[in-house]
């Protein structure tokens, strides 16, 4: 399932004309290259949830028959969030990949799919490590405001969600209806009621394409290394 419903508010003003799954990354809308990787990797239906200029995107991709895939279509009737539209779907698989549609990775989705089977759990993040460099001298102090401590702008690394999870139907019950629930709302109330959720670190290449400039560094690098993204997906 793509989330591909967004307004696309970071992105603008590039999405104030087109809907951002079609914003153009090389010759391709970003959800081209997408719904590529997905079917060279084995996947044979993918749904969209669309709301926000949803007739464009149907427009362009379809059926999917283009691609060798059947793609079908949830409409929000009102933004529902990462989550919660998946209680409008009513034959979701017993285990499905989630995903954003601002995503470019040269994830193996199969490989994620398989390993979270594996592990048994309801819910799996896809995880990118970032490291972020703090431009000022930090100081340590005490109780009393005498310093302790000073590093010279150091460094802060961490895991961030990719966008990219794979889920089991049980997560459905915890999905309030009627109103917008998202991804933060769900690991809040898993964590809460003590659910395991697992985290899969990825060392490859993932970039999130929301904002103006991550956009124009993704146009940049697909044009570099095409066959990191689609090549090997033929």
């Amino acid at each position: 399932m793509i989330l591909a419903g967004g307004l696309g508010t970071r992105l603008k003003p590039y999405t104030v004309v087109l809907p951002k799954p079609l914003m153009p990354i090389g010759e391709y809308p970003i959800l081209e290259v997408i719904i590529r990787q997905l079917a060279a990797q084995g996947f044979r239906r993918i749904t969209m949830a669309v709301n926000h200029q949803a007739s464009l995107i149907q427009a362009f991709f379809g059926d999917g028959c283009k691609w060798g895939v059947e793609i079908d279509y949830s409409l929000e009737q009102q933004p529902l969030g990462t989550i919660a539209p998946l209680s409008l779907i009513p034959d979701l698989p017993e285990t499905f990949l989630l995903m954003n549609v601002d995503v470019l990775t040269d994830l193996d989705y199969q490989r994620l799919t398989a390993l979270h089977v594996k592990s048994g759990k309801l819910f799996t993040i896809s995880a990118a490590a970032r490291r972020h460099i703090i431009d000022y001298g930090v100081l340590q102090t005490d109780g009393g405001n005498r310093l302790t401590g000073f590093r010279e702008k150091p460094s802060v690394e961490y895991l961030v969600s990719m966008g990219v999870y794979v889920v089991n139907r049980g997560v459905l019950a915890r999905i309030p209806s009627g109103r917008k629930f998202s991804f933060d709302d769900l690991m809040l109330d898993m964590l809460q009621h003590g659910l395991e959720v697992h985290v899969e670190p990825y060392k490859g290449y993932w970039l999130d394409i929301g904002r103006p400039d991550d956009y124009m560094q993704a146009i940049e690098e697909f044009d570099k290394s095409r066959s990191t993204f689609l090549t090997q997906y033929a």
